[in-house]
């Protein structure tokens, strides 16, 4: 990849790591993403286990996005940032999605939980186009 590739530069600085893609670690995130996404719009579940399985669908899919660039990172929010470079998306998406994991961090590390409904619409909104994306890549 050219030097001035955004997602070679966040390897130069660290951020990411190169290694080649890898077909278990890209079908594995699509396929459990697309069982996270499915449960997340079953408006029966509790608006709580619906965000988590909907941020949890777009995480693995922007990792598996990732991965088809040939990248990988350790850091979670990283995927998001990286949506740009790896899918396409818009900033208002990616930036909703970084949005939606320091809501996930806030839930996880303080125990905060409650969901804003427009927040959690446009995470599975966000999901169901990094699954359209993703998939017309594979």
């Amino acid at each position: 990849m050219p030097a001035d590739d955004p997602l070679e530069k966040l390897a130069s600085i660290g951020s990411l790591k190169r290694e080649p893609p890898n077909a278990d670690e890209i079908a594995g995130p699509i396929r459990t993403a697309t069982v996270r996404l499915a449960d997340a719009e079953k408006e029966t579940n509790a608006a709580e286990s619906r965000f988590d399985l909907a941020y949890n669908a777009a995480h693995a899919l922007s990792l598996a996005a990732l991965r088809l660039r040939g990248y990988r990172s350790e850091k979670r929010y990283i995927v998001f940032q990286a949506l740009p470079h790896t899918l396409g998306v818009d900033n208002p998406t990616w930036r909703l999605l970084d949005r939606c994991h320091r809501e996930r961090n806030t839930t996880e590390y303080e125990g905060v939980s409650a969901v804003d409904e427009k927040l959690l619409t446009g995470l599975i909104e966000a999901a169901n186009e990094l699954l359209v994306r993703v998939r017309s890549l594979v």
